[in-house]
């Protein structure tokens, strides 16, 4: 029988090997018993954004932080391009600092998501988000997932995707290869989308049928009305410590911020966020919501020309800055010496204060950690 391997296009391959080492080991058996604990993969509304730069070696190294907008992601590929522009001036090569500049200056004033920069190839790349769930709800984090993090610390992790290489010819095990099998069956929105949004996510199940899996990051879910729900659709966290985090800054800050909370209400939501900290479990109730550290996998997915972009129904509501000007001055809203009105002020330094506040508190507890340690 002849062999057909080497005429698979390099997106439709997966090449499943054993993964070495005892905690690979691990890894892989929690894998395979979370497909029987938590059977069913659902999307997570919004997708997340990256912009990558083509290698010479095969793939796409993507940047360090996602963002939830399309438009968020180019802003961050301008960001780069000036500072590959500052450096150039440093090395004293003036045509290439010119070259960066306009780049970066192109990103403020058009929709790009594809493009060529001194023999570098740049874009803007769609990572679709899912879930497992069980009878008992979302999957949360697995033992073996990284949590390095004290309390409060979560954010000084490094992301898992700085320096990652989206390319479908790196090997991965047999649970990891199973996943993306899985995901890339899935149209991943429900039927009850807009039918924009069917029609885009049909299309890239059609266009884009290979893929690669992302690192896992961590959300928050929140039971309300006997269904779960993302707590913050568009927010992901490299370690279970940093949704954590968010969850405790949210009880602490922004709800009493958002909600108007009397102060036994605070109370209340101060000491949840105390019992959060303390046993850093993965589920808490606070005032009749259950919320839950919840484990979140990305699949980018891949076509013939590499990696699926931003899809014309993506939720991307800001044009680039420079168009974001224009058309407030068009409409005559643009007044660059406008003053904030007191009542935005007010309220703008009491979330400051509150801020303030916490992290205080958060200074205050590290202090308490280290001289617990030191005794």
């Amino acid at each position: 029988m002849a062999g057909y391997e080497d005429r698979v296009p390099a997106y439709l391959t997966f090449r499943v090997a054993a993964q070495e080492g005892p905690i690979a080991a691990f890894a892989e058996q929690e894998a395979w018993e979370a497909r029987e604990h938590y059977p069913d993969l659902m999307g997570v509304g919004l997708a997340e954004f990256f912009h990558a730069r083509e290698l010479d070696t095969g793939g796409w190294e993507l940047s360090e932080y996602g963002n939830d907008t399309p438009q968020g992601a180019r802003d961050s590929l301008g960001s780069h391009f000036r500072k590959r522009a500052q450096q150039a001036e440093a090395d004293g090569d003036a045509k290439a600092h010119k070259t960066w500049m306009a780049a970066a200056e192109r990103m403020d004033r058009e929709v790009v998501n594809d493009l060529r920069v001194r023999g570098e190839r740049f874009r803007v790349l769609r990572a679709s988000r899912f879930v497992r769930m069980g009878r008992s709800g979302p999957e949360p984090p697995r033992p073996s997932d990284p949590d390095p993090a004290e309390v409060g610390e979560g954010y000084q992790v490094r992301s898992r995707t700085k320096g990652f290489v989206v390319d479908p010819y790196t090997s991965a095990g047999l649970s990891e290869s199973l996943l993306k099998f899985d995901l890339l069956q899935l149209v991943g929105v429900p039927s009850s989308a807009p039918d924009d949004v069917l029609a885009d996510a049909r299309h890239a199940a059609h266009a884009y049928p290979g893929g690669v899996l992302l690192p896992a990051v961590f959300m928050i879910s929140e039971r309300v009305d006997g269904k779960w729900q993302s707590h913050n659709p568009g927010a992901s966290h490299s370690t279970p410590q940093g949704a954590r985090d968010s969850l405790t800054g949210w009880l602490r800050v922004m709800a009493p911020f958002t909600l108007r909370l009397p102060e036994e209400k605070k109370a209340e939501y101060a000491r949840a966020a105390d019992v959060l900290d303390d046993k850093r479990g993965n589920n808490l109730t606070v005032d009749g919501v259950r919320y839950r550290v919840t484990r979140m996998e990305r699949l980018i997915r891949i076509g013939p020309d590499g990696p699926e972009g931003p899809r014309p129904s993506d939720y991307d509501p800001e044009p680039p800055v420079l168009v974001q000007k224009r058309q407030l001055e068009e409409q005559g809203l643009w007044d660059e010496d406008e003053e904030t009105s007191p009542e935005l002020d007010a309220r703008a330094r009491e979330l400051n204060a509150l801020w303030e506040q916490e992290e205080a508190r958060r200074l205050a507890a590290k202090e308490r950690r280290r001289r617990k340690r030191g005794g």
